[in-house]
């Protein structure tokens, strides 16, 4: 089982910078990780998502966040990060962190992002 803790989560005004991270509960060297948000009234949607293909990580974004949003993970550390740049208040949401192990979905349990206008 893999457990998930979300943190860097604030209230940033529009134009600013936030870093998320989610720290796994073991190695997460092998999964695929991401970083999915829900705004209040929508569904959960996918952010960000990395895979490490050997020595090489692959990351796919919502068109909503590209060049803006970059998602990074530290195998070592067992830990993921969203380094999220030029909020919009449109980026406000729950974030949730990700991970697929074995053919189950693991999620942490959020961390709030509000951005002002």
């Amino acid at each position: 089982q893999v457990q998930l803790v979300e943190s860097g989560g604030g209230l940033v005004q529009a134009g600013g910078s936030l870093r998320l991270s989610c720290a796994a509960s073991g190695s997460i060297f092998s999964m695929p990780m991401g970083w999915y948000r829900q705004a209040p009234g929508k569904q959960r949607e996918l952010v960000a998502r990395i895979v490490t293909g050997g020595s090489t990580n692959y990351a796919n974004y919502a068109d909503s966040v590209k060049g803006r949003f970059t998602i990074s993970r530290d195998n070592a550390k067992n830990t993921v990060y969203l380094q999220m740049n030029s909020l919009k208040p449109e980026d406000t949401a729950v974030y949730y962190c990700n991970a697929l192990w074995e053919g189950i979905n693991y999620w942490g349990k959020g961390t709030l992002v509000t951005v002002s206008s």
